[in-house]
């Protein structure tokens, strides 16, 4: 088994309800997406790091921007998300990232702004297309037209999907890391400004099949990454 721990300075979840018949075309098989008040549930989890190490060496870690690309999905393993894309901002995980531990990177530029409770974040790909774009600041609730009825709900929802499974480098099979933490707590964002390359790509997303849902944020959470080896092979 491979760990490695850190710090979550913050974690971002930029949430959109998806016609779960065009989610379910989109993953392969082995999953199936999750829905929530008939609707799947897709995202992007922006995340801040520090202090990262392996779980074998002093702490004195690195510090990185990230994001993924999620879908709320079961398996037969049972429930966790289907990340198609990650990027980071960092060489190290782009060189270790399904190397020396799973999850594939690919390198991006990010633009991370925090003041108090206020974020703003933009990613942009090697040719400088926008990935990801959110500017928020921390709320009170989650918006009228969620499809989770509190944060609470919302917060559960999210922490059963704990385990990521993506493509590996390979493209024979994929990737399974865990999330664990030693705290979790989650607050809503009012989102005044949010992008999704993925979610708004038409080719893959008709127009009306996806909708943003709502924003979330971690912060200052304790946590570890742990290989799942064993629960690599969702489709058998």
């Amino acid at each position: 088994m491979k760990e490695i721990t850190g710090v979550i300075d913050h974690r971002i979840l930029l949430n959109y309800r998806i016609d779960p018949a065009v989610m379910q075309r989109n993953l392969p098989e082995g999953f199936t997406a999750v829905t929530v008040k008939g609707y799947a549930i897709g995202g992007i989890c922006q995340v801040s790091l520090s202090k990262m190490r392996p779980d074998c060496l002093p702490a004195c870690g690195s510090s990185s921007h990230n994001a993924a690309h999620r879908i709320a999905v079961s398996t037969a393993y049972g429930e966790g998300v289907f990340v198609p894309r990650r990027d980071t901002d960092s060489w190290l995980n782009t060189f270790s990232g399904g190397r020396l531990f799973p999850g594939t990177y690919s390198l991006a530029k990010f633009a991370v702004s925090v003041d108090g409770d206020s974020y703003t974040v933009d990613i942009v790909n090697a040719q400088e297309e926008t990935l990801m774009a959110v500017t928020a600041d921390i709320g009170q609730d989650l918006p009228a037209d969620s499809v989770f009825g509190s944060v609470t709900e919302a917060s559960d929802f999210f922490a059963r999907g704990n385990i990521g499974w993506s493509p590996n480098g390979r493209g024979d099979g994929f990737d399974a890391v865990e999330l664990t933490t030693v705290n979790w707590n989650m607050k809503p964002l009012t989102v005044r400004r949010q992008y999704s390359a993925y979610f708004c790509d038409e080719t893959i997303f008709p127009a009306g099949s996806v909708t943003f849902d709502c924003g979330l944020i971690m912060r200052g959470i304790n946590h570890s990454w742990v290989s799942r080896e064993h629960l690599r092979d969702v489709c058998c």
